[in-house]
């Protein structure tokens, strides 16, 4: 009998520990059943951690189907090229100083007008489609990454814990690539705030061998879009322009001609 006693506690500590690693096994089956992995992501080759890590991103910004629900985006990279996204279709606008590019990033195909004229030899259009493509890739990244953490081609890996740029303390995820956009070569290394488990820093390396990052930056003012979380502080500048509609007319994505956002916006509202 003073044997059992003598084992009671231990007994009940091993089944208190069991118990949690069966809920933090089932919290953690659940995270991912609401962020399935895009098709071609590399669940094999990722760490079981990093996807964890992922998944409390992606509910922190607001969930997997707040994300997959928001149709039409809309941003300025760095005050420069304006985009607009209907997820849904894979359309966009891409407007640059002299050029505005309508096409679709599912089939490559669209029209561009330069200056005002509409391109049309077949060797220059298919030049201002890859550039309006490429640009939209670039750019999108630069808003979205934390959405795109379980993407067709990504692997991810949990580095450990650290520090990012204000001494706040992170978990770092690193991402490769293979066989998707147009620099597979490229690695981000993404520092995770263990406290709001949102993204507040990256690292980006031209290529996954590079001991040194190509260039660094905050990811800051988070704030709510429609039912998204976005941040458009990137430290060296921001993202402008910044929205998010349930809503927008077919002219944005057929038509060249300035949008009068105001108007849009108003319609939005109502």
């Amino acid at each position: 009998m003073r044997i059992k006693n003598w084992l009671a506690p231990f007994l009940l500590l091993t089944a208190g520990l069991l118990l949690l690693a069966s809920n933090k096994q089932a919290v953690s089956q659940e995270s991912a059943n609401q962020n399935p992995p895009a098709p071609g992501f590399n669940a094999a080759g990722s760490d079981a951690k990093a996807i964890a890590l992922a998944d409390e991103v992606m509910a922190k910004l607001g969930g997997r189907a707040n994300w997959d629900n928001t149709r039409y985006v809309r941003w300025r990279f760095f005050g420069r090229r304006l985009h607009v996204w209907d997820k849904w279709t894979g359309n966009i606008r891409v407007e640059r100083t002299d050029e505005t590019v309508l096409m679709n990033i599912n089939t490559k195909q669209g029209r561009a007008w330069k200056n005002g004229a509409e391109v049309t030899h077949p060797d220059s259009l298919a030049k201002s489609l890859k550039g309006g493509y490429e640009a939209w890739v670039n750019d999108s990244y630069w808003v979205f990454m934390p959405y795109k953490l379980k993407d067709s081609g990504v692997t991810l890996k949990y580095v450990g814990e650290g520090k990012m740029a204000d001494s706040s303390a992170a978990e770092i995820l690193q991402l490769t690539f293979e066989n998707v956009g147009v620099t597979p070569q490229n690695k981000y290394l993404v520092y995770v705030d263990k406290t709001t488990k949102l993204v507040g820093y990256w690292d980006y390396f031209t290529n996954a061998s590079d001991e040194k990052p190509r260039v660094s930056n905050v990811w800051g003012n988070w704030q709510p879009y429609g039912r998204l979380m976005l941040s458009d502080d990137r430290g060296r500048g921001k993202h402008t322009e910044l929205a998010v509609f349930d809503t927008l007319p077919a002219s944005v994505f057929e038509n060249p001609a300035p949008v009068d956002w105001q108007t849009v916006n108003a319609s939005a509202q109502k």
